[in-house]
């Protein structure tokens, strides 16, 4: 399922000689070791930040096609809430499963990994497993409220955090529309009043 590159660089710590296995079927070799992440493993907004510590306990077979490997490998992911973009700290961990076929095996580079010059890499498997079990959509945490979509704060620190809701441009002018026919009612009743006021002594006489 995977594919192995046929050289295989001795430097990378996720590179292990199983020379010992001798390829005595049955033999196997226990590892429990924790391995600098080499560079790039998840997406662009979750991954396993290079060189942090993955721990690896796994196990290595050997069969008659190759070395089996099993166990599994844990290690730390950070990133950004795709909501509020805080960063996001976790720990992620992939059971490993996979069989490593010798060179002069007939089965194809896609269906399986390879072993070369007595090495295996697991670099490739575990770099597919890990950005197969990453979250599609990081959260700082399930309820994660975000942040306001028209000043960008941050709703989680402000929940109580709200604006006026806009007026709708139809209802603006009907209110103008309003104020400026009370103002002229106002007037008007003001100057009726007015000419009663004058009216009123001459009224009398």
């Amino acid at each position: 399922m995977r594919r192995t590159a046929m050289k295989i660089d001795r430097r990378s710590e996720l590179v292990l000689d199983i020379h010992e296995l001798r390829r005595e079927a049955g033999a196997t070799k226990e590892i429990q070791e924790t391995v600098a992440a080499p560079a790039e493993i998840g997406s662009p907004i979750i991954g396993v930040p290079e060189g942090a510590p993955i721990a690896l306990d796994v196990t290595l077979q050997s069969v008659g096609e190759g070395v089996l490997v099993t166990g599994d490998a844990s290690m730390p992911l950070t990133g950004e809430c795709s909501r509020c973009l805080t960063a996001v700290s976790d720990t992620i961990e992939v059971d490993l499963q996979e069989l490593y076929v010798y060179e002069e095996s007939e089965a194809s580079e896609e269906e399986a990994g390879r072993v070369i010059d007595d090495c295996i890499d697991l670099e490739p498997l575990i770099r597919d497993l890990v950005v197969l079990d990453l979250p599609f959509i990081p959260l700082c945490r399930p309820d994660c409220a975000g942040l306001c979509p028209e000043c960008g704060v941050n709703l989680n620190e402000h929940p109580d955090h709200a604006h006026e809701a806009p007026i709708d441009a139809r209802w603006a002018q009907l209110a103008g529309w309003q104020g400026e026919s009370d103002a002229e009612h106002e007037s008007d009743a003001g100057q009726d009043s007015e000419t009663e006021q004058g009216q009123g002594p001459e009224a009398g006489r």
